[in-house]
């Protein structure tokens, strides 16, 4: 969908939308609503330990590049590390997700194609009023994403 009155954005050093998921840093640096649906990027950090489930995105191309620290990244039955200046582009439809098994945050920019995704983090997360102390998972964070999934196309399989 084309925006009709297309604006250019312009956002300095911590600008953006910021949420706590899952026990991770994101803020959401332009989203579907500024590219006709075109596509999101999300600046992450990644907290040392912090993991997001295994899932699969039916709808979202996914793509990392790793600004600093190192994300370990399940790709199907692949292992890859990505440290800094590592590119990860995730086709929709496989298996993934990545762990940060450093002791210091990673950080990356995530790029969705198509945009809308984001939307799912906001309704799983808690907006972050700061980004160096992380905000645990909400009680019940497992069973809203099983039941938010369907509506954005996402699948959590079962270990």
């Amino acid at each position: 969908m084309p925006l009709e009155n297309p604006r250019p954005l312009t956002l300095q050093a911590g600008q953006g939308e910021t949420l706590w998921v899952l026990g991770d840093h994101y803020t959401i640096k332009v989203g579907a609503e500024q590219t006709g649906g075109a596509f999101a990027i999300i600046e992450l950090v990644a907290f040392p330990q912090s993991s997001p489930p295994l899932h699969i995105h039916h709808r979202e191309d996914e793509s990392f590049f790793v600004m600093e620290g190192t994300l370990t990244c399940l790709l199907g039955h692949d292992v890859f590390d990505a440290g800094p200046g590592a590119f990860v582009h995730i086709p929709k439809g496989t298996l993934h997700t990545f762990k940060n098994s450093g002791t210091r945050p990673a950080r990356a920019l995530v790029t969705l194609s198509p945009g809308g995704f984001e939307d799912f983090w906001r309704k799983i997360g808690e907006p972050a009023s700061q980004s160096t102390t992380p905000a645990p998972p909400p009680e019940g964070i497992v069973q809203r994403i099983l039941a938010l999934a369907p509506q954005y196309h996402l699948e959590v399989p079962s270990n």
